[in-house]
């Protein structure tokens, strides 16, 4: 495992292109050129074009076929979109005094859809023809947008008339295809599984409920868990298409199978772990020697790694107890529930996050429906994403060290850079092959041993 040298970066503005050839980061302001993007070549990480924008970059995204870059500033209500191929072309999008609160890029790259403040539409801009669709009644929700995986259809969340509808659209040429009222008190979310033959509709978390729709509008079948109580958090489907996976309130996932839409199974997130099955891998962390020699003023600067705490995972014998932070009932969005699923890219292996234990990744094996590992951090567990290729899970804590889960068992990794580099997210190169670690104002390449993994 090698680590790139740091450069700057501001906002964890960052993105690998689909094509995984370029990297583009937003650079932090300077007195001489203000608001600048940055495109590197990811093999080399030499510098390709330099952007400068119209105003602080609120969001960033590639087309899908790596030749464009779009830019977001949602205070000033614009969009500029950067050439790879041409730098000298380029185009700006000002929706005036309508506002701006969310941009994206449509499947085929020549698309932008922008929605408006409060919002009131959703318009469609081609950068071929210059057309410009309105959209209405778009809802202001979790996720009130998703595009099949063929880039074929959009589906849409809508509100009038104090209903909730969705819309489907054929991305050719923004015809409407269906349209059809949900059985949904307050529509919280919508996902295409990813084959494109379902879409998953979820309600708000004051009612448990999903409803699974065909491309036409049929409803397939409805689940829901319990009532009276704060219901689903988070939905996520398998790669595979084959599972759905429910993340709820009671500390719980529940997954439904495919063909009969029941459930199947349900994973539970207890305080205390007495699965036999199961590896609890607990971080444990110490301090190095320090001698005397390394306590003179040469060595000791500000931000060293002299003082820096090594850690390393140890296997607990069970049962273990794992630590539970008590949510405040007087708050809203209470900090208790599963937040956060993710599935490994061959469907094998399902990751999960309960909010009231935040040093806690439980990993459940889903081919023998039961828990696999318990990963136990030190600190609050920041972010977490699996490698595109193979069954293994990144992790960091907002620490200067990488932790990496396989099968095969669990590493922590001290990010060798000075200034006490802290990795606050990460995401995968879509060849697995590296990792972009992202501090607060920093970002460097992690590169895997690959011809280690392939023995």
């Amino acid at each position: 495992m090698n680590f790139s040298e740091v450069f700057k970066q501001t906002n964890q503005l960052c993105k690998v292109s689909p094509d995984g050839k370029y990297l583009v980061s937003g650079l932090p302001i300077c007195t001489q050129t203000k608001y600048r993007l940055v495109v590197r070549d990811v093999s080399t990480l030499q510098i390709l074009q330099l952007y400068t924008c119209l105003d602080q970059i609120s969001h960033m995204e590639w087309s899908s076929d790596s030749l464009f870059i779009l830019c977001a500033m949602y205070k000033r209500g614009l969009v500029q979109v950067w050439s790879l191929e041409q730098p000298d072309w380029h185009c700006k999008i000002d929706e005036g005094s309508i506002g701006l609160v969310s941009s994206r890029w449509s499947p085929d790259g020549r698309h932008i859809l922008n929605t408006t403040e409060f919002h009131l539409r959703v318009t469609v801009w081609s950068l071929c023809t210059k057309a410009v669709s309105y959209i209405k009644y778009p809802k202001a929700c979790q996720k009130g947008i998703d595009f099949s995986r063929d880039g074929c259809y959009m589906a849409l969340a809508e509100r009038r008339d104090c209903k909730d509808y969705v819309s489907v659209f054929v991305c050719d040429d923004w015809h409407l295809l269906r349209h059809f009222e949900t059985e949904t008190q307050d529509l919280a979310g919508l996902e295409w599984s990813p084959n494109g033959c379902v879409l998953a509709v979820w309600d708000s978390c004051l009612e448990y409920k999903v409803l699974l729709y065909s491309l036409d509008g049929r409803l397939l079948s409805t689940y829901s868990a319990y009532e009276w109580s704060l219901g689903v958090k988070s939905v996520t489907w398998s790669p595979s298409s084959q599972f759905l996976a429910i993340g709820s309130y009671d500390e719980k996932v529940r997954i439904l199978n495919h063909i009969t839409w029941k459930k199947i199974t349900q994973f539970d997130h207890p305080a205390a772990i007495n699965n036999t099955k199961a590896v609890v891998y607990k971080e444990v962390e110490k301090r190095p020697a320090v001698g005397s020699d390394d306590l003179s003023l040469h060595n000791i600067t500000i931000g060293t790694t002299l003082f820096n705490t090594q850690s390393k995972y140890e296997i607990c014998p069970l049962p273990v107890q794992i630590p539970v932070v008590k949510p405040d009932p007087d708050r809203a969005n209470p900090k208790i529930g599963v937040s956060t699923l993710a599935f490994s890219s061959d469907s094998r292996y399902l990751a999960t996050r309960n909010d009231n234990m935040t040093t806690v990744v439980w990993v459940w094996d889903m081919q023998k429906m039961n828990l696999e590992a318990v990963l136990e951090q030190t600190s609050a567990i920041r972010c977490f994403q699996w490698d595109p290729r193979r069954p293994r899970l990144a992790l960091c804590t907002a620490t200067t060290k990488l932790y990496l889960w396989s099968p095969a068992g669990c590493v922590s990794v001290q990010v060798p850079t000075e200034g006490g580099f802290q990795v606050q997210s990460l995401s995968w190169h879509c060849s697995g092959d590296s990792l972009i670690l992202l501090g607060k104002e920093q970002l460097c390449l992690c590169y895997m041993d690959t011809d280690q993994d392939e023995k």
